[in-house]
């Protein structure tokens, strides 16, 4: 019998210490899966900084950074910059990239860093009790905004995508979600191009990924799911937002 489903081999086999309903792990999956599609395991770096996405280097059959709070960019930016040939991604929460690591990635992107981000969302502070996050939606509640966030107070959540597809600068840059098979498949997608683009030495690329935290959003992981699709995707629209002109990249323009 043809064997067709497998454990990828740049994931190891151990427990995961997500919480239940938390896809972090299924992003885990498509990542690891990408790398072994495009066969480019044994010279991929990834940086894992503060926050969930900080025990990342557990689940990676390759090597791992790991930075501080919000510095993976400027640590992926140093590991590309000294040896060209490897294959850079830094994995990183809302909390993390949208806040302290603001300007790093604003700066990372600008600079067209030959690097790849997963940006993971799921609009709260995970690891450190459920805080309010830069992505934060309007009126949802968290551990420093009971009441709902204000967005006459404190503004609206920010839109990395959006934000990073408007620097002039070429690059690839897409959002999709984890939330269901269908959106999996086509965020692995999202993925797999941003990581092709890396190998041919295009561009910076960016993939951001909605993600549930049934922990802290205190629903359970059907209804986290169902809360993401109601009240995420309409807000952060699903898509790829900017794309580079493959011919202009491959001729120096």
């Amino acid at each position: 019998m043809n064997k067709i489903f497998g454990y990828p081999p740049t994931l190891t086999p151990r427990t995961t210490h997500y919480c239940p309903g938390c896809t972090h792990g299924v992003i885990h999956r498509m990542v690891g899966e990408v790398i072994d599609e495009l066969g480019i395991r044994g010279r991929t770096v990834g940086i894992a900084p503060v926050g969930c996405s900080v025990l990342a280097y557990e689940y990676f059959n390759f090597d791992m950074f790991e930075a501080s709070h919000g510095r993976a960019p400027a640590v992926a930016t140093g590991a590309k910059r000294s040896r060209p040939n490897l294959i850079v991604f830094s994995y990183q929460g809302d909390g993390d990239l949208a806040s302290i690591g603001m300007a790093e990635i604003v700066h990372a992107a600008n600079r067209g860093e030959k690097i790849t981000v997963v940006f993971v969302n799921n609009a709260i502070y995970g690891m450190t009790g459920g805080q309010m996050a830069p992505t934060t939606m309007p009126n949802q509640r968290t551990t420093t905004c009971p009441m709902g966030r204000d967005v006459n107070e404190v503004g609206y959540p920010v839109r990395m995508a959006e934000l990073l597809a408007e620097l002039r600068t070429p690059g690839f840059i897409a959002r999709g979600s984890a939330h269901t098979v269908q959106e999996t498949i086509r965020t692995k997608r999202y993925l797999k191009e941003a990581f092709e683009h890396q190998v041919a030495g295009r561009c910076f690329t960016f993939v951001e990924v909605l993600s549930t935290c049934p922990t802290n959003w205190g629903l359970s992981p059907r209804e986290a799911a169902n809360w993401l699709e109601r009240e995420m995707i309409p807000y952060y629209p699903l898509g790829v937002k900017k794309r580079p002109d493959v011919q202009a990249a491959q001729e120096g323009a």
